[in-house]
């Protein structure tokens, strides 16, 4: 593929993934170079190494550069929008762009294309040829080279991509046998011990970089909730996604991801995807091609202090239910928005991320017990998990209209606002059943109980303190409740647009009046 020749390398580099490498100093030390039906093993030094050289030199060969070729969709009009820029203003352009508007919204205009490569790195995990790297390096692709330390440019095929853990598997289409190393499961990594990453930053290809394991069980957010990353200070840079981190024994620790860098170059702050992880997944996508995991179909939130308070619990922990989709595994157990997943199974739940780690962990098709708390009772319910699907948000609602927020038939109520019931209309415009209990937010204090934790105009309190509210009476009696209860928070559920969310107002101040 002369595409990706040396003359290219600053255009390829630009549109590598982010990713990740790791730096080692090493000792000169008695190695074990084993031959392509073993895995490359080496005897650990004693005591802090001067040189990582033997290290790199050994396990060089199993690591590749992968470059990959992708056809992208592009918008006619969204690519071209600086290039008719500079013609604004003519005669005759207002008419001519308003025709290509009309052309893409009755769908005349073809869809376009382009080519886009990018580059990236990866690993032989056996002599067969099967090599690990990023899902975010192959997505899309539709040719996948990887070359060797050798020089050796070979094709490979797509074995299967885990988009939630950012793992892929691909394949050599040339029989081996290859150089490859293993995964090192069963030594915990400590912070402090040095790392040594290997990968293709910037098309540079071979490149070597050491550092330590500056901290584990790291959490990047919503996009990863399966992944609790390695964190290293070597320096990470965009093409080395995919590559591996090593430890001294060259068993590789971690597979090389993200970065986090105010500038897009490396600042010391890499992520890697622990061994432990990676191999699990990688099992699973060599075996089936892709990964199943188990899906209760609910949308879930942490339980904060303030949520805890008033629900009567010693401590936050567990996981609140703020929305249970139609037709799921949960909706059809039993499980309700409101209820709090205390454990799974017997194992304690500790929030929202480990509850979702949780039920992915379970066998589609499993029947499992959730201890749930309920009306400040304790029950345990059987469901059996579905498997979860590729893109779980497409099962929720994405509108985000809110029904009138004007004052009309609207009663002065408790914490600040005025309220009146859910109708017919505000029900299917926030996609609630028809029977939902719920109350509009007319009129709003800004500095109000309900202000001040965000409620606005338009939103809808559905209940309070686990009861449905029909009228502000019932919101009353909710507030009444739990003063007579000697609590100063009071949880609601507010639905804003088709998305419901649990908060907690202080009701310490509010009169009973």
């Amino acid at each position: 593929m002369k595409a990706f020749g040396i003359s290219r390398q600053a255009l390829v580099a630009a549109l590598a993934g982010a990713g990740l490498t790791g730096a080692l100093v090493y000792a000169p030390q008695t190695f074990q170079q084993a031959d392509a039906k073993q895995p490359i093993t080496i005897e650990p030094p004693a005591g802090a190494p001067m040189s990582f050289a033997d290290l790199v030199e050994d396990v060089s060969p199993a690591v590749v550069s992968v470059n990959v070729v992708s056809e992208r969709e592009v918008s006619g009009m969204g690519n071209m929008e600086e290039f008719f820029e500079r013609f604004r203003g003519l005669p005759g352009f207002d008419d001519y762009m308003r025709d290509r508007q009309q052309e893409e919204e009755d769908g005349e205009e073809e869809p376009r294309t382009r080519e886009a490569r990018s580059l990236g790195s990866g690993f032989f995990i056996s002599d067969e040829g099967y090599i690990v790297t990023n899902n975010h390096v192959v997505q899309d692709a539709t040719e996948i080279e990887v070359v060797m330390e050798d020089g050796r440019e070979l094709q490979a095929d797509l074995v299967g991509t885990d988009p939630q853990t950012d793992i892929a598997v691909i394949k050599v289409s040339e029989p081996g046998p290859y150089p490859y190393v293993e995964f090192e499961t069963s030594k915990q990594l400590r912070r402090g011990d040095w790392v040594v990453a290997l990968g293709n930053p910037f098309g540079l290809g071979g490149t070597a970089t050491a550092g330590i394991l500056s901290a584990d069980g790291r959490e990047l957010g919503g996009n990863s909730p399966y992944t609790d990353f390695l964190q290293i200070d070597a320096a990470i840079n965009r093409g080395n996604s995919g590559g591996p981190t090593f430890d001294l024994q060259g068993r590789v620790v971690g597979v090389n991801t993200a970065i986090f860098s105010p500038t897009g170059g490396s600042v010391g702050i890499g992520f890697a995807i622990p061994a432990e992880l990676a191999v699990s997944v990688t099992n699973a996508l060599i075996k089936d091609g892709k990964v199943s995991r188990g899906w209760l179909g609910v949308t879930i939130q942490d339980v904060t202090e303030d949520m805890a308070e008033a629900q009567g619990l010693e401590k936050a922990r567990g996981a609140i239910i703020a929305d249970v989709n139609d037709q799921s595994p949960a909706k059809k157990a039993g499980l309700r928005r409101g209820d709090v997943i205390l454990s799974v199974n017997g194992k304690d739940a500790g929030d929202a991320t480990s509850v979702t780690r949780m039920v992915g962990g379970l066998g589609v098709g499993s029947t499992n017990k959730f201890t749930v708390l309920r009306d400040g009772k304790r029950q345990n319910i059987s469901v059996t998990v579905g498997e979860r699907p590729s893109d779980p948000s497409a099962t929720l609602s994405s509108n985000s209209d809110r029904p009138s927020a004007d004052n009309e038939g609207a009663e002065e109520g408790p914490l600040g606002v005025s309220l009146r019931p859910l109708d017919s209309e505000a029900r299917s415009a926030m996609g609630l059943d028809e029977d939902e209990a719920g109350l509009i937010v007319g009129d709003i204090k800004p500095d109000s109980a309900l202000g001040e934790i965000g409620i606005r105009p338009g939103m809808a309190l559905l209940s309070a303190g686990g009861q449905p509210l029909n009228s502000v009476k019932d919101l009353e009696n909710a507030i009444g409740d739990m003063k007579s209860k000697g609590r100063d928070k009071l949880l609601l559920a507010v639905r804003n647009g088709e998305r419901t969310m649990f908060v907690t107002a202080d009701i310490g101040e509010q009169s009973d009046d």
